[in-house]
This record gives structure tokens, sequence and C-alpha cells, in this order.
């Protein structure tokens, strides 16, 4: 008799559901999208009933046709939702993009306060964070800030609609900037400095937990954040191995087993389940600058895969074109939510292959700057293999380049949707539940030697653009 398992990764572009097998072969899935506003300026917003009807849609949808053993979730981290004692919501979803608190945050950031809850956390203060949005609704909406029951992200919003509950697992609340990373609990200093007390927040648990949907009789797992999930279901968690991922944002994750707290406050810390944890640096600007590129500056109807295989017409380097792509404001390493864009090196030959190429190989170098203060010096990253994940696995030449760039080897796994698998696992261990999945490598992308250099200097440039234009 075949058993099945409904993985749900709720994203900031789409809930993707995934039926699995024991041995982790997909048999079905069903992926809704839905919006991002933005009312106001530096604003990033969703409305919580399309991301709801998106969930209910999916699982609807999905066991139709099926009884899954359980169904387990991950989420985008780092969302915001003020409710009221109904259950209610009183915002938006104002989502990790959101930029509203960035003049608090950088305030807050350069004082000794700022870098004592950075050492209690592992996250930076930053925009991103829950803590500076619930501290901007503090100063600026008032009556809400009074009138909030529960401080939530969109996962618990949903968690709590299927089974009344409000919790939060430990991987979801690490990202919060309210957790203290050590003990696994909410930090009482942070509380205090936002006027707030624990039961405006909801119970730390395991992301083990279980519990039965209200109306379906399902059995629902609470399951963890995407970016650590992501490393779990791609097989990232074991030594030796660096998750690289780029969806419409992107991160690198490098496995650890206790927590790891940056002195200059570039790297973020989270943890996943019992003595595993991830040190990692997320970026705001990941596939959408290639988006952005596409509809808003090329204005073409070709796909991106057409695009991108342009991109192989000219030589690595773009010519000495380099793009960076802060349009999004930036988190690590710079964590500036003011930071902006900066093409460098134009000329009357670069061509629209070459800005495609660029933009591909700035994404990239972002990323790299993170990854040289996790993994310092070459002879540590010549013994760790890159492994991918997220959209930009489904394109060779991105691979390839991110090998090229990196100058590490790239796997692809047969697990693109890591998070979704990465929740089902969770569950597996929730019920003592043996996978009978073994990870088979895909592809595998060596670095091209004869790339290195051209790659290096580019890179090096690239370091010292935003640090060089920062105070124009």
């Amino acid at each position: 008799m075949n058993h099945f398992y409904i993985g749900i990764d709720i994203g900031t572009t789409a809930t993707k559901a995934m039926v699995f097998t024991k041995a982790g072969k997909v048999v079905n899935h069903c992926c809704i999208s839905y919006e991002m506003h933005h009312p106001q300026p530096d604003w990033s917003v969703q409305k919580p009933a399309e991301i709801l009807k998106a969930v209910v849609d999916c699982i609807e949808n999905l066991t139709s046709t099926i009884t899954p053993q359980f169904i387990s979730f991950s989420a985008a981290m780092q969302s915001l939702i003020a409710v009221d004692s109904d259950g209610k919501p009183l915002t938006d979803v104002i989502l990790w993009a959101d930029n509203r608190a960035a003049e608090i945050a950088q305030k807050l950031r350069e004082s000794d306060l700022g870098k004592q809850f950075y050492e209690k956390t592992g996250i930076p203060i930053h925009t991103f964070s829950p803590m500076t949005k619930i501290l901007w609704l503090k100063e600026n909406e008032p009556e809400i800030f009074e009138n909030t029951h529960k401080f939530i992200s969109l996962k618990e919003y949903i968690w709590h609609h299927f089974t009344g509950e409000y919790v939060i697992d430990s991987s979801m609340a690490s990202g919060t900037g309210m957790m203290n990373i050590e003990c696994l609990c909410w930090n009482d200093k942070i509380l205090n400095f936002l006027g707030i007390s624990r039961d405006k927040l909801s119970a730390l648990v395991s992301p083990m937990h279980s519990a039965r949907s209200l109306s379906k009789n399902h059995t629902l797992v609470l399951g963890g954040g995407d970016g650590a999930l992501a490393n779990l279901g791609t097989g990232a968690m074991q030594s030796g191995r660096m998750s690289l991922t780029i969806g419409t944002s992107g991160a690198v994750r490098l496995p650890i087993s206790k927590p790891f707290i940056d002195s200059k406050m570039r790297t973020q810390c989270y943890h996943l389940i019992d003595n595993q944890y991830l040190t990692l640096g997320a970026v705001n600007n990941g596939a959408v600058i290639l988006q952005w590129l596409k509809e808003s500056i090329l204005q073409t109807n070709e796909s991106f895969d057409e695009l991108i295989a342009q991109a192989q017409e000219v030589p690595a380097g773009s010519n000495g074109l380099i793009f960076v792509p802060y349009l999004l404001g930036e988190r690590a390493p710079i964590w500036d939510a003011s930071a902006q864009g900066t093409l460098m090196g134009i000329t009357i030959n670069h061509t629209k292959a070459h800005f495609i190429r660029a933009t591909l190989e700035g994404i990239l170098f972002g990323l790299l700057s993170i990854t040289e203060i996790l993994i310092p010096t070459k002879k540590e990253r010549d013994k760790i293999v890159i492994m991918a994940s997220g959209g930009f696995t489904k394109n060779d030449i991105w691979l390839q380049i991110a090998a090229d760039i990196f100058q590490m080897k790239v796997s692809v796994s047969q697990k693109i949707e890591g998070s979704a698998w990465g929740a089902v696992l969770i569950g597996f261990m929730a019920f003592g539940i043996e996978s009978d999945h073994h990870d088979i490598e895909e592809k595998m992308f060596i670095p091209n030697p004869d790339n290195q250099l051209v790659y290096q200097e580019n890179f090096s440039k690239f370091s010292k653009v935003y640090h060089a234009l920062k105070d124009l």
C-alpha cells in the first residue's frame, strides 16, 4: 500500500504543494501564484486572504485524489501580520522586502543596544526583521499596535486557520530578531524594548509539532522556514556542503552544529532542529532583478531561458560590464535598505547580451561576497560542494556561471523544490518514519579555470563599488 505525504512551500510569489512518496518521488503537485503589492514607496505587502486561499486550494486539489499521512509546511521567513483577538488581520502581510522601517532599523543598528540584540539573536538589525516592523507599527500606527492581540507570521496565520493554535516553530522564530538563539526562547530584553509581552507572540515549539486540522481532519506538521528546509531537502545539512538558493531573492547557507555570531554583524544564524543550525546570508536581489531587466528595461516577450541563452554570446566577465544589483536595497553583507544599484564600465560596444550576462554575474557576485565571510579561505572552499536549489537550477548556463564565479563544484539534486521535501522530512522525524529516499545527483557543474582570473578581477571591483559610492 502506497503512503503519500504533502509538503507545502508558502513562498513570496507562489504556494507550491507537492505529493511525495516515502522515497521522495513527486506524484502530484499544485502551484498557485499571487501578487506582491506596493501601496506606498518602500512598502511590500500581500493580502492574507489571498495567500490563505492559495494554500487551501492547493490542499483541496491534491487531497481530492489521495489521503495524505500528513501535510507539512515550509514558508518564506520574516513576514508580519498584526491580528486582533478574533484572529482577523489588522494589517496586510508585511513582507521581508518591505523597507518602511529602514530609518528605524538603521538608527538601532548603529547603537550599542542594536549590537547587543544581534549578539543574542544572530539576526542583524535591518528592516527585513519582524522586530523592526513591530517597532515601526508602535511609532507610526499606535492604534493598530495597541489593538493587536498577536504579532504573527503568515505561516502562523495559516496554521491558526487550520488548527486554532498560535504556535511558531524555532526555525521561523530564529528569523524574527526576537528569539535568543542559544536558549531558543523569546528574549525578554528585546520584548521590553518593543513594549510587548510574550503573550503577544505565539508559543515557541519544535518544527516537529503536529495537530489535527479542525475541518478536514488532516494531520498537520508545523515544519519550518524555507531556507533551513531547503538545506535539509537538498541534502545540504551534511558536512562539506553549502546551499546556494536563487529564487525571487537568494541565499547561501552553511550547516553548523552550534550558533555562530559574526563580530561585524554581517551574517544570520537560524536554528533548524536539535543541534542543527545554519549560518547564512540572504540577499534581496535574486532572480527578481532578471525579471526587472526583462520587463522594465528590455520590455521583451522573450522567455527567461531565451534571454539567458543570449548571455552565452559574450565572454565571462561581460567585457568589463559590472552590475551591482542593489535595486531593492540589500541585506547581507551590507545591511543597507537604502542601497541602490550601479552599472559600471558601460561602453559603446556593450549589447543586450552583455547586460543580461552582467545581471546574472552581479546576482552571483552578491552571493559570493557572503560566501567569503562564511568560508574565509580558498582551501576551505575547495573542500565544499555547492548544493543548488531554487528556480535558477532549471538553467544550465546560469549554473555553470555560478561554478565559474565561485570556483566551486555545483551540484543539482532531483529535489529542486527542496523546501517542500524538507518539510516532509521534518514530518518523518515527527512520526519516526524511515525515508526510502537516497540523494540522487542530477547534474554536476565543474568550474572552468580559464574564467577564474576575469571573475576575480570583476569581483574585486564589484566589492568596492558600494563602499566607494555610498556617500554619494
